[in-house]
């Protein structure tokens, strides 16, 4: 159970990471850079003294979208362009 609560997450995270960055890239997905970006956010923002995902909140949420939001813009950069999928 708690596995599909974390994806659950993952994939709420992703979906507000690709509205905001304005990318479409499909549910799978959506999960995939939800769980990822809170992976990455948590590893940033212990670069910066703070905790990292603490659980199912709004700090961790807002943590997992900076994290999905900035490999959004990874991807983009090394792929060179700002419509392409990640996938």
């Amino acid at each position: 159970m708690n596995l599909i609560l974390w994806l659950v997450f993952g994939a709420i995270a992703g979906w507000a990471a690709s509205a905001i960055m304005g990318s479409r890239e499909g549910l799978l997905m959506d999960i995939v850079l939800g769980v990822v970006g809170a992976v990455l956010g948590g590893w940033i923002m212990s670069m910066f003294g703070s905790a990292g995902v603490t659980g199912f909140n709004l700090y961790s949420f807002i943590v997992a979208i900076i994290g999905a939001v900035v490999l959004i813009a990874i991807v983009r950069a090394i792929r060179g362009g700002r419509n392409h999928r990640i996938v």
